[in-house]
């Protein structure tokens, strides 16, 4: 019967069940098996629920959705048009960075191809790129700027893992630095093959930029600032963000009205931030009952006996993480797999921090594939094309990406730099 129940859940949440309620009867069943109160489920919330990080989550959301309704992605494309569009393959360079902007700061991938798709898909095209790079660079570029500060992702590893989320955010600056250079210079070759024209550098152009776009290029320097130098925590960072995203526009740009659009805004920052937590409150309670069972030390137990190096331990994790990313969205993953890893990757010497940048690497990837690559719906549903047209157009960024991947992997340093 047990056996019974358990496909019947995982059934369920192939065909559309909600995660947390497929996480949530999971740990029901595995209480009921053990003959153990159910209540022991909410005993991990306490901990949650007392993270003085928690509260970073809501907030940098509700910036991310300001920005977005208030047009923060057409000021971001006209400035970064103007400080690269002259270089080979500038206008891809844009939308590279663009976006890795935007999802830093939305800390959702679909929100920026939905943000920032419909503006930057036509440009591409009508300057003559081909239609495979235009849909495969926005689907990819979706993710990219998951690893820079204020990254969900990364506040949730950190509350998970309980790492330090300055030392995360400081050791993710580097990696994601890398991979906008390889995708970069990948465009930029390409650019040069096909000849594409180039955005005609002017001064007045650059200056109506700043003018209009300095209040955004300020925030992420104000973040990293106070945040590394020490005059701010990250919950006092995200309430500030908040309230500067807020009165950049509806005073300064006058984008936003807050009689008409707040309650949206509200409610849709809420629906994001709820289907994490939710998640995330379930799930840690399920994998406390794994860790009770201790699943973990039988997996250290099986990988002691059959593996033999740090090399090893971290080409099987890769792999697992991939198929893994595959498969779930990445705050799920997060929530569902660092507390059966973290005590493993220890025991095999890796760095919490670096393992929390191969982490995130993996899922990063992850979303640009089948069968569950949530980019790949997004972007089906954002571009009109069929999913398969899509993940094929992905394929050479994602050849980049697993380059990248290793390079991360079996070089530490670029994420340990700075201790």
């Amino acid at each position: 019967m047990t056996t019974l129940l358990v496909i019947l859940i995982a059934l369920l949440a192939t065909l559309g069940l909600p995660l947390f309620a497929a996480l949530g009867a999971g740990g029901l069943l595995a209480t009921h098996q053990a003959d153990l109160d159910p209540a022991v489920l909410i005993i991990e919330l306490n901990r949650l629920a007392s993270s003085p990080n928690l509260t970073a989550i809501p907030l940098f959301t509700l910036a991310g959705v300001i920005l977005a309704a208030g047009g923060a992605p057409q000021r971001l494309i006209r400035l970064f048009n103007a400080l690269i569009g002259w270089l080979p393959g500038g206008l891809a360079g844009v939308a590279l960075f663009a976006c890795a902007f935007f999802t830093a700061f939305s800390g959702a991938s679909g929100v920026t191809i939905l943000a920032l798709g419909g503006l930057l898909y036509p440009m591409l095209m009508s300057v003559g790129y081909p239609q495979r790079f235009s849909l495969g660079l926005l689907t990819s570029s979706g993710s990219i700027g998951l690893m820079f500060p204020p990254s969900l992702p990364v506040l949730l590893y950190g509350i998970v893992a309980g790492v330090n989320i300055d030392d995360l955010f400081l050791a993710g600056a580097l990696p994601g630095l890398l991979l906008l250079v390889m995708i970069m210079l990948y465009s930029m070759m390409l650019g040069v093959r096909l000849h594409i024209p180039r955005q005609p550098f002017t001064t007045a152009a650059l200056r109506e930029a700043l003018r209009e776009g300095v209040w955004d290029i300020l925030l992420p320097v104000g973040v990293v600032w106070g945040i590394f130098g020490g005059f701010v925590t990250v919950s006092e960072a995200s309430a500030c963000t908040a309230a500067y995203v807020l009165i950049l526009e509806t005073l300064i740009h006058r984008s936003l009205s807050l009689r008409r659009q707040l309650f949206p805004i509200l409610r849709e920052t809420s629906v994001l931030v709820g289907s994490i937590l939710i998640i995330l409150g379930v799930a840690m309670g399920l994998t406390n009952l794994l860790i009770d069972a201790q699943i973990p030390m039988r997996l250290l137990a099986w990988m002691s006996d059959n593996i033999d190096s740090q090399l090893q331990f971290l080409l099987l994790l890769n792999i697992v993480l991939l198929i893994v990313g595959a498969m779930m969205d990445i705050f799920s993953a997060i929530v569902v797999l660092v507390p059966l890893i973290l005590p493993l990757a220890l025991q095999f010497g890796v760095d919490p921090v670096h393992l929390g940048i191969i982490m995130l690497a993996n899922l990063e990837i992850g979303y640009c594939t089948p069968p569950v690559g949530i980019n790949l719906f997004i972007a089906s549903q954002r571009f009109q094309k069929p999913i398969l047209t899509l993940f094929r157009s992905t394929l050479p960024f994602l050849a980049i990406m697993l380059v990248w991947l290793g390079i991360l992997t079996y070089l530490p340093q670029l994420s340990t730099w700075w201790k």
